[in-house]
């Protein structure tokens, strides 16, 4: 008797390649994971900077614009033909000095009316004035009637009081022969001249003649935070503040100034307060609506802790470092990461309030490959380049 035995299952291909794939992937991960722990073990190489400890100026910066002491506009106050223009295109003038001139005839004629018309009227009053004494003698006598004494007085009065409307009339005549030679009302430097010899103008025309700027002295208008004014006011109070100036573009330049004017109101809209700094400005070193920055020192800071501004980088927190806490490893170390709290900037390094201590090695260079616990080997020299702004945030071990 045959007997038939059932078929065995047969293995389906495409399932056991999938099982070969997960498999090798499995072995694959495990080799990357032993290579990843080798590579955590591998030290990141890093400069470091100590943390200095000195006694800086606390300055507060801002970004001015350089205004002139003093700015007019020449316009004319009569009509006429510019007859003469005695400035030129940037001329250095001083007070006093003429600039143009308004052809004079027509005034030197209204002021020939004037004084004679002045000259009349005198001769009438002093008729009135003999008329009137001998009518009052006539009166005494009861000779002249009384009306006509009052008539002889309201004469003689009336011509004073013309005399004084001639002699305004002449006043003023001679005051528009004055206008018509243009003089500059305060020392300084002419602008670009916009009106010529030739050209007719109005009085109180609205075309400007040219500009003058006073600028020496100059002024430097800036604004700061409204949070420092009490500091500065007190500061002012015990005598004058110093201040540096640098002209835009020039970076090299450091100019001093002092600190002359504080606005009488805070600015509601920006919370800021606007001050005025001065410079002798004798060598033209700065330029009415130039940039310039502008550094108010307040006080000296002692014994402040200093890094280097590209050694602090800014997380999610706010700022920090990453210390290089010392191991079995002569040159090398363990990074950790520790928030700081910063307070101004001096120069190229940052003031750093808490956080460090004097002393410290904190890292330079290569803070973007490092976390708390990162195994370090410190690199001699400086850093050829400079640190990335930003960093990611420490998430672990973050010393407060």
């Amino acid at each position: 008797m045959i007997t038939s035995r059932p078929a065995l299952p047969q293995p389906n291909p495409p399932l056991l390649a999938m099982l070969l794939i997960v498999l090798s992937l499995l072995l694959a991960a495990c080799g990357s994971g032993d290579e990843q722990g080798g590579k955590r073990d591998k030290a990141v190489p890093v400069t470091v900077v100590a943390v200095a400890q000195e006694d800086v100026p606390y300055t507060l910066n801002a970004v001015g614009n350089v205004e002139p002491m003093a700015s007019v506009e020449i316009k004319s106050r009569v009509g006429g033909i510019i007859e003469e223009q005695m400035v030129k295109n940037g001329q250095e003038v001083q007070q006093g000095d003429p600039l143009f001139r308004i052809d004079p005839r027509s005034f030197d004629l209204d002021v020939q009316e004037a004084q004679a018309q002045l000259d009349r009227d005198r001769a009438h009053l002093n008729k009135a004035r003999e008329d009137l004494k001998r009518h009052a003698q006539l009166r005494e006598m009861n000779v002249v009637a009384q009306e006509l004494y009052d008539e002889t007085f309201a004469e003689a009065t009336a011509l004073e009081n013309t005399i004084r409307l001639n002699q305004a009339a002449l006043g003023k005549a001679r005051l528009d022969r004055e206008y018509a030679n243009i003089t500059a009302p305060i020392s300084g430097r002419v602008g670009i001249v916009q009106v010529n010899v030739g050209n007719v103008i109005k009085a109180n025309d609205d075309r400007t003649l040219c500009v003058i700027n006073q600028i020496r002295p100059i002024n430097v208008a800036f604004s700061l935070p409204e949070r420092f004014l009490g500091e500065i006011m007190s500061r002012m109070a015990g005598g004058p503040l110093s201040v540096s100036l640098t002209p835009s573009g020039d970076e090299q330049e450091h100019l001093p100034g002092e600190l002359t004017a504080v606005d009488n109101a805070v600015d509601t809209d920006t919370g800021t307060i606007r001050l005025l700094a001065t410079y002798a400005n004798e060598e033209n070193r700065l330029w009415p609506g130039q940039f310039a920055r502008v550094d108010l020192t307040l006080r000296t800071l002692t014994r402040a802790l200093l890094l280097p501004s590209r050694a602090v980088m800014e997380g999610v927190n706010g700022p920090y470092v990453y210390l290089v806490v010392p191991s079995d490893d002569p040159e090398g170390g363990v990074a950790q990461a520790r928030d700081v709290t910063t307070s101004t900037l001096v120069g190229d390094r940052t003031v750093i309030e808490k956080g460090v201590q004097a002393g410290d090695l904190v890292v330079l260079d290569g803070q973007l490959a490092l976390t708390t616990g990162t195994k370090v080997k410190i690199k001699k020299g400086k850093a050829d380049t400079p640190a990335p702004q930003t960093a990611p945030a420490p998430t672990e071990g973050t010393a407060q």
